[in-house]
């Protein structure tokens, strides 16, 4: 996504308009995915697994202070965006395996890229004074 030239992603060297419209930021890809990412538990669950399946009670006891019900929540819209796939398994008692899609695993690179950015240092300390 690079121009070739600059390093600057394309996306980033396009010619911009003289004023910037109004953008309906529910409409916008880009938002809708840095909200999903934003919110408190999503980015735990998509780094546990990216690590491998795993299931409802290992992501439980692995992701401090989550409550049953906010994991449930949030799984589910994972699921629903999908950036998760949720298995049953025939055991006894049934039980349920959750894993990133492809399009899950896809994220994980931008995902590490934001918070290499996010950990130096400068950018660390202009963002938290």
């Amino acid at each position: 996504m690079s121009d070739g030239n600059t390093g600057v992603p394309s996306v980033l060297a396009i010619p911009l308009p003289a004023v910037m419209p109004v953008v309906d930021y529910d409409l916008c890809p880009v938002a809708r995915v840095f909200r999903r990412l934003g919110e408190r538990w999503t980015l735990g669950v998509l780094v546990l697994l990216g690590q491998g399946k795993h299931r409802f009670n290992e992501l439980n006891r692995r992701i401090d202070g989550i409550s049953q019900r906010m994991l449930t929540r949030t799984l589910r819209t994972l699921e629903s965006d999908g950036l998760v796939t949720r298995t049953v398994l025939a055991t006894t008692p049934p039980s349920v395996e959750y894993a990133l899609s492809e399009a899950g695993r896809s994220l994980l690179g931008p995902i590490s890229a934001i918070a290499d950015w996010a950990t130096e240092g400068v950018v660390r300390e202009s963002l938290t004074s």
